[in-house]
């Protein structure tokens, strides 16, 4: 089995969380059995158009600093809550 990090908002933690002690199980074995399903679930539709993928560079920001974002986003979000803290 391979080790890996995954982020969840909120909402959807707290989701996960619930349903693993309704089962009686960890949160770690509900989200493999939710991974796997998901993964089983059968061939997505191939995007073939351009214009499906609207979303594409719809996120674009200034990153400065702390870029990757991608890379660093734990320090970006401290700053964020660090400064948010400071109002």
């Amino acid at each position: 089995m391979k080790r890996t990090l995954i982020q969840f908002d909120e909402d959807t933690y707290h989701k996960l969380r619930h349903r693993a002690f309704e089962q009686g199980r960890s949160i770690s074995s509900v989200a493999r059995e939710l991974v796997a399903k998901g993964l089983r679930s059968g061939k997505r539709k191939k995007l073939t158009r351009v214009d499906q993928l609207l979303s594409v560079g719809a996120g674009k920001s200034r990153q400065g600093r702390l870029s990757p974002v991608s890379e660093r986003h734990d320090e970006a979000l401290a700053r964020i809550s660090l400064a948010g803290l400071k109002k």
